[in-house]
């Protein structure tokens, strides 16, 4: 089979993961071999300090579909996310969180869409997003309470209409994929507000999912990190209004 021919990409971005990630590439794994689309599954390494790479490669052995990124610095999630965007060649490319928190299992409720022609679909945790969307094993009260003040500013700041912007679990077709994540400068956790503030700048058909979100405590996202990300969003709509992204 050629890169041409590959249906799906699938994203890991992944650091210190060496805990987490052996289970979770099995999970893709038994999903994808399943499934009646081909795909790669490429995890991409952000300067891990632990035996992540060394988990992916034994995963790896004796499997096809399953690449590696390995960079030695730490740059953030969305400079990693974005490369492994555009190092992909599926038809579809989708990103999600090294702790399988929303189970790869939803990408049966996207495909659909994709398939009507969406551009972009994302998993939501917020049933003002869509019906049915639920944190099964919820962030502490004070997460939830910082990420609902967080929501109001990102959709007055960059991208109305959606509730929840941060779920890792979104996929792109390739065009709107490539033309997004070209020109994406945020490279730590407000990436995807970025994201999802182009594709609404370029008019792409944005569908939402229901999550069915299991949180891990493990989490890498520390309280400074919603700061950094209401700073990310005010850099974003600067941006928009001075004319720097091409659109």
């Amino acid at each position: 089979m050629s890169q041409t021919d590959i249906y799906l990409s699938v994203i890991v971005p992944a650091y210190n993961e060496a805990a987490r990630i052996g289970k979770t590439l099995e999970r893709l794994q038994q999903y994808l071999t399943q499934a009646a689309f081909s795909y790669e599954i490429l995890v991409v390494i952000d300067g891990s300090t632990d035996a992540t790479a060394e988990v992916v490669r034994r995963r790896a052995e004796g499997k096809s579909g399953l690449r590696l990124i390995e960079r030695g610095v730490n740059r953030g999630k969305g400079f990693t996310v974005r490369e492994g965007i555009l190092a992909a060649v599926g038809q579809i490319r989708l990103f999600c969180d090294a702790d399988n928190s929303t189970d790869i299992g939803h990408f049966d409720k996207m495909k659909p869409l994709l398939d009507q022609g969406y551009d972009v679909v994302i998993a939501s945790r917020n049933d003002l997003d869509v019906a049915g969307a639920e944190q099964v094993v919820a962030q502490a009260w004070y997460k939830r309470a910082v990420g609902r003040l967080g929501n109001w500013i990102v959709q007055r700041l960059a991208v109305p209409g959606i509730w929840d912007t941060q779920c890792g679990f979104k996929a792109f077709r390739a065009a709107a994929a490539e033309r997004i994540f070209s020109q994406t400068t945020i490279e730590r956790w407000g990436f995807d507000i970025e994201a999802l503030a182009l594709a609404q700048a370029l008019n792409y058909r944005i569908g939402i999912i229901p999550a069915h979100w299991i949180n891990d405590d493990r989490s890498h996202v520390r309280s400074l990190d919603y700061l950094n990300v209401l700073a990310d969003t005010w850099a974003v709509r600067r941006n928009l209004r001075a004319g720097k992204y091409r659109l």
